[in-house]
């Protein structure tokens, strides 16, 4: 079947692209600021006991810091050696293998920090 359709062939010279965005540049939002570490008495974190996701193993998680990764290692090394037991840093959280909610929270009392969920 033949197409009664003309074609016509345009110069690439004369193609005007139109692009269309649904959300801003982003020009109109302020930029977001790295934060700076804060001491450990300006911080509060959050400590929880969660089996969620993990196979029915438990895991003691802090979260809320603001810190530097250096930081947070030195802080994630003393906290294994004083559970007794392995862990891991995720996106800026703590996270200890099995429930050691009181032990963490104590450690995290005598190093300068507020702690909600004691």
């Amino acid at each position: 079947m033949v197409s009664n359709q003309t074609q016509y062939q345009v110069p690439m010279d004369d193609c005007h692209r139109v692009v269309y965005t649904e959300f801003s540049h982003g020009n109109d939002l302020p930029a977001e600021q790295p934060q700076l570490p804060l001491p450990p008495s300006q911080q509060q974190l959050r400590v929880q006991v969660t089996r969620k996701g993990r196979g029915g193993k438990t895991v003691t998680i802090i979260s809320g810091f603001i810190s530097t990764p250096e930081n947070l290692t030195e802080l994630l090394k003393s906290l294994k050696v004083h559970c007794g037991s392995g862990g891991t840093m995720k996106e800026n959280e703590l996270e200890i293998q099995g429930n050691h909610q009181s032990k963490v929270s104590i450690l995290l009392a005598t190093k300068g920090y507020t702690v909600k969920g004691m």
